[in-house]
């Protein structure tokens, strides 16, 4: 059904990349239009979990991950004030043909861009889209007066989707509390195949390697009455991350002592779209349902939307149809796994006193003697394989 289809996707990040390549590779002829000069990104990390490699497989890109990532092998919850390991998660118990990854958000845009480019995908920079016109036809209108019409629109804009709100009016999203700062570093200890978080009162760091352990990832949140902007792109200083942590163990401080650049952003929680589509237009990824990132899975959930969008273009019926197939595969498991992110700070940020030595005893207790039964509890999130769920007729 979407053989020689005309398909517009607004935005080339993770979402939109993927979606394009998904459906350029099934017959579609695809344009990609990119606000930016080139396709690239800042620097950053990704952790793709299993549910979001089923679809970089079946996409022809699993081997490429694997040769541009570290392997997952442990999640370790550690105290901050005295590096104490208080519970491990051993990603090891995984199934055969279950991996978790740590990437370098650049080098996952590198491959979907070439994978894209390798299914014909027309990608024009230097677009900046001021309006989406839901249709049909839908229209994209540009910053220069130019607009272009497609039989289907898909806008992968992020946070900054231009047709989130004509489908379903202006949201004010909810500051949450909580700042973010995100951080590379070298990889001076030679850690390799472990998440460590490190909680605190009211704060925590999240730290992985990349690029074959050449460097660390870091995201670090504090829950401050003071909000700042949403988005990547304000830089601060590195002594207010640092000052943010003071009393921390040495382990954690030679961390802090090597940010030379560090961003920061304000964390918002946006209601999930009610409405995903209209007649020839479609949301994907953060433009639909936008996470907090205490469970990972921004760039896994933007995976699996663009599989089931492609799938369900693919089924037979009406336009409509098809994409209102495409919001019920999707709409109920975002909402699930952003609830599920939602509730994992207050559990990193625990007050000193019992509640908090409970909390870490039964985390302990539980990895220490069932550490089957602590990874089977993210079997619905990890397990679920989206490529088998909606398979190709």
């Amino acid at each position: 059904m979407i053989t020689d289809m005309q398909i517009s996707v607004v935005g080339g990040g993770v979402a939109g990349l993927a979606a394009a390549s998904a459906l350029a590779q099934r017959g579609a002829k695809v344009t990609l239009f990119e606000q930016a000069e080139a396709i690239s990104e800042v620097g950053a990390g990704l952790q793709i979990s299993p549910n979001g490699l089923c679809v970089l497989r079946a996409l022809g890109l699993g081997g490429a991950l694997a040769a541009c990532s570290s392997r997952g092998q442990a999640v370790s919850l550690r105290r901050a004030e005295s590096d104490f390991e208080v519970a491990r998660l051993d990603l090891t118990r995984m199934s055969a043909a279950q991996s978790y990854h740590f990437v370098h958000r650049a080098d996952l845009i590198d491959l979907l861009h070439g994978a894209a480019k390798a299914a014909g995908v027309q990608i024009r920079l230097l677009q900046q889209v001021t309006a989406i016109e839901p249709g049909p036809p839908a229209h994209i209108h540009f910053k220069t007066g130019a607009s272009h019409s497609s039989a289907l629109v898909i806008d992968a804009g992020g946070l900054h989707s231009k047709l989130r709100a004509p489908l379903n009016g202006e949201s004010a999203p909810m500051f949450t509390g909580q700042v973010a700062w995100r951080a590379l570093i070298p990889n001076a200890t030679g850690r390799e195949g472990d998440v460590q978080v490190h909680m605190a009162p009211g704060r925590h760091i999240v730290s992985y390697p990349l690029r074959g352990g050449a460097m660390i990832n870091l995201v670090a949140v504090q829950e401050r009455a003071l909000w700042a902007a949403e988005g990547w792109s304000q830089r601060d200083d590195p002594a207010n991350l640092r000052a943010a942590f003071s009393g921390a163990a040495p382990a954690v401080q030679a961390m802090l002592d090597q940010v030379e650049d560090v961003h920061l952003w304000g964390l918002f929680r946006h209601p999930v779209a009610t409405n995903w589509h209209g007649k020839s237009c479609a949301l994907i990824g953060d433009a639909a349902h936008p996470t907090l990132p205490f469970l990972a899975q921004g760039a896994n959930m933007a995976l699996e939307d663009a599989w089931a969008l492609c799938i369900s273009l693919q089924r037979d019926g009406p336009l409509a149809q098809r994409l209102a197939l495409y919001q019920t595969h999707r709409h109920a498991r975002a909402r699930r796994v952003i609830e599920a992110a939602n509730g994992n700070a207050w559990r990193y940020h625990l007050r000193r006193g019992p509640l908090r030595l409970a909390a870490h005893a039964a985390l302990g207790l539980g990895s220490r003697i069932a550490p089957g039964l602590m990874m089977r509890q993210f079997d619905w999130l990890y397990g679920y394989d989206i490529t088998s769920a909606l398979p190709e007729k």
